[in-house]
């Protein structure tokens, strides 16, 4: 990772120091309302976008949230810590309208990914933060080199595997690369860090990378990747996943009520 960096001499962006504290208290196996509530308090701008977020028409509340704490205990923790650090991400390179895509993306990845994980009994926190940062890569090419990347960007058209290649030629690096060291910047655990590495190539396989420890959140990219683009193999990568996680495809397909009831119709 830090040989691409150097290449480019690209400086990564540090996470605020409330969001390296979040990071790592959401990694623990527990996790305390009171001290949650209060880092994300410290960060005047965190809080008050994660107050302006809960109390916006996406989530349709019959009353207004008016405290951190009373977003924690409406929307958990798990949700709470995701909208905190992709506001803080998204602060972190420019307001432009060629990366207000890539950041919805991220929202509605991270979401999926971390409601899988959890549904499966997996690391939801590593999958939720994993999903966020999935793409972040090519924010931080753009913010390298705008011009250059958007004809890159024009080039792949959306194919993330010649993406990769372009990027490979025109700077020494690629977007998982660069993704995953900042990934590692913002103190994101280390499976999350692994699923950023390589999800290209095991949403292109289906093969799974790495140490058992390592292979869920993967996993859950993989399965998020499928059903947001409307794959018409999630049948089958339903199968090939939960045979490498030596689990029951039936525990997947419970968590993904289309996939559910389209089997349940079979003969």
């Amino acid at each position: 990772m830090d040989a691409g960096r150097s290449a480019l001499d690209l400086d990564l962006p540090a996470p605020p120091a409330a969001l390296a504290q979040m990071a790592a208290l959401l990694a623990r196996p527990t996790c305390d309302l009171a001290t949650l509530s209060e880092l994300i308090e410290s960060d005047m701008a965190l809080a008050s976008a994660l107050l302006r977020t809960v109390n916006s028409a996406l989530f349709k509340l019959s009353g207004r949230i008016q405290t951190v704490r009373e977003a924690i205990n409406y929307l958990g923790f798990r949700q709470v810590g995701g909208i905190t650090l992709q506001h803080g991400l998204r602060a972190a390179f420019p307001q432009v309208p060629e990366l207000d895509l890539l950041w919805q993306r991220a929202a509605a990845r991270a979401e999926l990914m971390g409601t899988l994980g959890q549904s499966l009994g997996f690391d939801a926190w590593a999958a939720h933060s994993a999903g966020l940062f999935e793409e972040c890569g090519k924010a931080l090419l753009f913010r390298h080199a705008p011009a250059r990347y958007r004809s890159l960007w024009a080039q792949a058209s959306s194919d993330d595997g010649v993406l990769i290649a372009l990027e490979q030629h025109a700077f020494g690096a690629s977007h998982d690369i660069l993704g995953a060291a900042l990934c590692e910047t913002w103190g994101l655990r280390p499976s999350a860090v692994h699923s950023v590495r390589h999800h290209v190539e095991f949403h292109r396989t289906l093969e799974l990378p790495g140490q058992d420890s390592h292979r869920a959140v993967c996993a859950v990219s993989a399965l998020a990747h499928r059903i947001l683009s409307c794959s018409a193999d999630l049948d089958r990568c339903v199968d090939r996943l939960a045979e490498q996680l030596a689990i029951d495809p039936a525990k997947i397909t419970a968590v993904i009520p289309a996939l559910a009831d389209g089997r349940a119709a079979s003969p």
